[in-house]
C-alpha cells in the first residue's frame, strides 16, 4: 500500500505544480485552493509512504514522478519544448524511478 500512497503523492505533485501556474501569484481563488489542497494531501500521502519505504527512496521517486509528470503536462498543455534531448532526459528520470522501485525491498 505504501507504493500506492507514494504514486498518488507523485501525481498530486503534478497537480499542484500545474495548478500553481494558474494561481497568478495566489491571486485567483479556485486555482489557489486546488493548489493548497493538493499540497496538503500530497504531504499526507508522502508521510504515509515513508512509514514503510525508506525516506531517500520515497523522496527520489516522489520528486521523479512530479518532475516527469509536470514536464509532460508542460509539453502537452503549455507547448513547452519537446526536443529530443529533453525527452531523453525525462526518460532517464523514468529509468531512475523504475530502478528505485525494482531495487527496493519494500
Amino acid at each position: 500500500m505504501a507504493w500506492v500512497y507514494l504514486t498518488a503523492a507523485g501525481l498530486l505533485e503534478v497537480l499542484w505544480a500545474v495548478s500553481l501556474k494558474y494561481t497568478e501569484g495566489w491571486s485567483r481563488l479556485v486555482p489557489s485552493a486546488v493548489t493548497a489542497a493538493a499540497i496538503i494531501i500530497d504531504m499526507i500521502l508522502l508521510s504515509l509512504a515513508v512509514r514503510i519505504i525508506p525516506v531517500g527512496t520515497a523522496y527520489a521517486v516522489w520528486t521523479g514522478i512530479g518532475a516527469v509528470g509536470t514536464a509532460v503536462v508542460g509539453i502537452i498543455l503549455f507547448g513547452e519544448s519537446s526536443e529530443v534531448n529533453r525527452i531523453v532526459s525525462i526518460g532517464l528520470i523514468v529509468a531512475g524511478i523504475i530502478g528505485l522501485k525494482v531495487l527496493s525491498a519494500n
